[in-house]
């Protein structure tokens, strides 16, 4: 039976690589696995995910898989979505049906909460629906568990105002541990120059 998947990790914990990499898995097995994300997420350029560490892949939009026919969807071994934080929650709900109805397995990598500690309405979603929820771990710069992500500005201060999506990477973002987040400390090496 097909289950829906959640992996849900801050920012630099390899969500993209782990997608990338299972999607390789089912490639290398003579399986193929649709790799989709939502188009609002370009920084890797149209249609194309990549990982920090240098894997990447094609990849399609969400949008392109709703409009996929039932056979076509049910063609796969698997979905994997990547930046699943930036779904709706009626996206989410059609990863469900894509799941219970068509007996496809999904799995979402993406963000659990922003850089002010809120869900977002697609990972809110998932973590309600999803059968099985994993965090995708790494750690702080003090070496306990990273669980907050934190948005700083040029000169190393973390922002706690502003929109929920700016799109960025390790030049805007950094997983923290809680307290670390809580006192804004974005550790030694900061402002980067």
């Amino acid at each position: 039976m097909a289950k829906l998947y959640f992996r849900y990790g801050v920012m630099g914990s390899s969500k993209t690589a782990n997608a990338l990499m299972v999607r390789y898995n089912y490639e290398e097995r003579g399986q193929e696995a649709l790799l989709v994300k939502p188009e609002l997420d370009q920084r890797d350029g149209a249609k194309f995910v990549a990982s920090r560490m240098g894997l990447s892949h094609t990849c399609i939009y969400f949008s392109e898989l709703q409009a996929m026919p039932e056979e076509k969807v049910r063609g796969y071994a698997c979905v994997i979505v990547d930046e699943a934080q930036f779904l709706s929650r009626d996206e989410v709900q059609y990863l469900v049906g894509v799941v219970d109805d068509w007996n496809v397995p999904v799995i979402c990598y993406g963000l659990r909460a922003d850089f002010a500690g809120q869900l977002f309405p697609g990972s809110q979603e998932l973590l309600a629906v999803a059968d099985i929820i994993e965090e995708v771990k790494t750690i702080c710069w003090c070496g306990k568990k990273a669980t907050c992500n934190a948005r700083f500005d040029q000169h190393g201060k973390v922002l706690r105002e502003g929109e929920q999506v700016v799109l960025g990477a390790n030049d805007q973002y950094i997983g923290l541990c809680r307290k670390h987040w809580r006192e804004g400390n974005l550790g030694p090496g900061f402002p980067r120059k």
